[in-house]
C-alpha cells in the first residue's frame, strides 16, 4: 500500500510556485519528481559533516559508491542546512534545538510532497545525553517527553498553545532493536527520550554561565527523569516527532548517549572514543536500511 505524504496546508495548493528558501530549491526551478521521487529513507542530524560521513558510509554499505567518492551538497547554495543523496537515501543536516530542526521539517515535507515520494521512513540519528547508562550505548527512542516528562510538544500558533503528541513508530522502534541484535556490537535500548529548549539550565547541568540550583537538586531531577523511563536527553526529537505524525511518515530516533548525566556534566572522553560512539547510529540505521532493501 502506497503510504503518501499528507500535507496539513490547504493553502500550498493555491501556491503557483513553492520555495523552498532554507534549501535553495524551487518547484519553479527544480523537477522535484526526477530529482527526489525515488527516495525511500531520509537521515537527519545536526552536524552536516556528520550528514555527509553518513551518505558516504550508506553509499559503500549499498555498492553505490566508495568513502572517497564525492558527493555533492544538494543545497549548495545556502548555508543553513547541508543535504546530500545517494540510491533511495537522502542526508539532511538539521543543526541544534527545536526551532533550527523545524524549519528544516517542514521544507523537507514539502519536499518529499512535491517528489511524490511514498513509504518514507525518516529517522533522526544523533548524540545525546544518557541517563543511567554506560557512555557509548545506542537509545531508540520510544517517545519523546517535555521537561516534564510529558509526552507532548507546545507550539504556540496565532497566541494560542497546541499540544501535539510525540509518539513514534512502535513497530519502527522494535525493528530498529532487533537490528542492533543482529549487528550485536554495542549496548542498545529503547526509552523515553527528554527533549529539552537548551543544553545547559534545561537539562541540569552545573557548568553552565548560570545555575541556580544544587547539585542534589540536579539529581533528584535526573533520577525522577530516570523513574519516569527517560534514557538520554537531546535537543530535537519532540518537534521532530510531532511534525512527523501530522504528516503520516514512519519515523523514529536514534541517538548514542556520549556520557552518563547521572556521573557529570561535561564531555571529557577523548576525541577518536567519541568519533567512534557517533559512528553507533549510522551504523545501527545503515543495517536496517539494508536489511530493509534485501541486501543482509
Amino acid at each position: 500500500r502506497e503510504n503518501c505524504i499528507h500535507l496539513c496546508n490547504p493553502h500550498l495548493e493555491k501556491m503557483k510556485e513553492d520555495i523552498l528558501y532554507h534549501f535553495a530549491l524551487g518547484t519553479g526551478t527544480h523537477d522535484f519528481p526526477a530529482l527526489f521521487g525515488d527516495v525511500k529513507f531520509v537521515c537527519v542530524g545536526g552536524s552536516p559533516s556528520r550528514m555527509k560521513a553518513f551518505i558516504a558510509y550508506i553509499a559503500e554499505e549499498l555498492g553505490l559508491g566508495s568513502p572517497a567518492g564525492d558527493y555533492p551538497n544538494i543545497c549548495a547554495g545556502t548555508d543553513r542546512y547541508a543535504m546530500y543523496k545517494v540510491g533511495p537515501v537522502l542526508s539532511v543536516s538539521h543543526g541544534m534545538g527545536i526551532p533550527s530542526i523545524s524549519i528544516m521539517l517542514h521544507e523537507l515535507i514539502k519536499l518529499l510532497y512535491h517528489a511524490k515520494c511514498s513509504n518514507i521512513t525518516i529517522i533522526r540519528i544523533g548524540t545525546s545525553g544518557g541517563i543511567g547508562l554506560d557512555p557509548g550505548s545506542v537509545v531508540i527512542t520510544r517517545q519523546s517527553v517535555d521537561a516534564t516528562f510529558k509526552p507532548q510538544f507546545e507550539q504556540v500558533v496565532l497566541g494560542k498553545t497546541l499540544i501535539r503528541s510525540t509518539n513514534l513508530d512502535e513497530q519502527l522502534a522494535k525493528e530498529l532493536m532487533q537490528c542492533s541484535k543482529e549487528i550485536n556490537q554495542f549496548n542498545t535500548v529503547i526509552g523515553n527520550t527528554m527533549c529539552t529548549l537548551d543544553f545547559y539550565e534545561g537539562q541540569g547541568r552545573l557548568d553552565g554561565a548560570i545555575c541556580l540550583y544544587s547539585e542534589e537538586e540536579k539529581l533528584q531531577y535526573l533520577k525522577e527523569a530516570y523513574d519516569s523511563g527517560v534514557r538520554n536527553i537531546e535537543m530535537e526529537s519532540s518537534v521532530f516527532a510531532a511534525m512527523c505524525n501530522l504528516s503520516g511518515v514512519r519515523a523514529a530516533v536514534v541517538c548514542v548517549t556520549l556520557l552518563n548525566r547521572l556521573e557529570g556534566d561535561q564531555i571529557s572522553s577523548s576525541h577518536d572514543v567519541l568519533v567512534e560512539y557517533q559512528q553507533r547510529p549510522q551504523k545501527l540505521v545503515g543495517y536496517f536500511i539494508k536489511k530493509s532493501l534485501g541486501k543482509v
